[in-house]
């Protein structure tokens, strides 16, 4: 995982702050809907980019890291601490 990755997934599921498994789950789901292939409004790349994402933020959440603030994040991946701004 890396910065943008990370920061993509967090856009698409609008994640402020703090979440639970549930909750993202919930995004998920209504998500899919909208975004399915087999829908009018659906598109499978987007569908594709929304299930990466929540892989992506579950795995995250699945090792015990549920914030999503910028210093948990630099605490946790200490490798990206030389960037300039946290703009989620």
């Amino acid at each position: 995982m890396d910065k943008e990755e990370f920061e993509k997934a967090v856009d698409i599921f609008g994640i402020l702050t703090k979440t639970s498994k549930k909750q993202l789950k919930q995004k998920y789901l209504k998500l899919s809907k909208k975004y399915h292939p087999d829908t009018p409004t659906g598109s499978e790349q987007k569908f594709q980019e929304l299930k990466d994402a929540y892989d992506l933020l579950l795995s995250y959440m699945e090792n015990y890291k549920f914030s999503f603030e910028e210093e948990e994040f630099k605490s946790q991946y200490p490798s990206f601490t030389n960037y300039k701004n946290w703009n989620i």
